[in-house]
């Protein structure tokens, strides 16, 4: 039986850092499988395109529990990511080659997959919001897709993008 590998809490330790690496390995893994049976990206470059986004986000998430600022991870993962994708930097190539065979729906699938597993370990707590949060919930998220469907629409006849 597998620990529970993030909740969010840990502390920068031992444990909680073969956690991070083993949760990271399992959704890379799960991932570039995804990308080779649903798109056919090549596994070798899928698993180092996944390599490269899991090690952003294992330095991002380090970062925030080390370092005194009160910054979230997702910020210092988005300054490193694009510093070592800018154009004219030596990893570029590198990194604009190996993170393009990765998929964002296959990033997405598993990640909701894991979101979903987790939700049904605290099922109780889940139901102990009641209905009304339940609706809000759903409205929020079908917003929310509503939303970016509509801008993204708006975008491509804007750009003469056949929609």
């Amino acid at each position: 039986m597998m620990p529970d590998l993030i909740d969010g809490t840990e502390n920068v330790s031992v444990q909680g850092i073969f956690n991070w690496i083993l949760l990271l390995a399992i959704f890379s893994i799960i991932t570039a499988i995804g990308n080779y049976l649903g798109y056919r990206h090549p596994m070798y470059d899928s698993l180092v395109g996944m390599g490269i986004l899991s090690l952003l986000t294992f330095v991002g998430v380090w970062m925030e529990r080390k370092l005194p600022f009160n910054i979230s991870s997702i910020i210092y993962i988005s300054v490193i990511g694009i510093a070592i994708s800018f154009p004219g930097m030596p990893t570029a190539d590198f990194v604009s080659y190996y993170v393009s065979n990765v998929e964002l729906i296959s990033v997405v699938t598993v990640f909701l997959a894991y979101v979903g597993i987790g939700m049904g370990k605290s099922w109780n707590e889940f139901k102990a919001l009641g209905w009304r949060s339940i609706i809000i919930t759903v409205l929020v998220i079908s917003s929310t897709y509503l939303g970016a469907a509509v801008v993204a629409h708006i975008v491509l006849i804007m750009t003469g993008v056949p929609a």
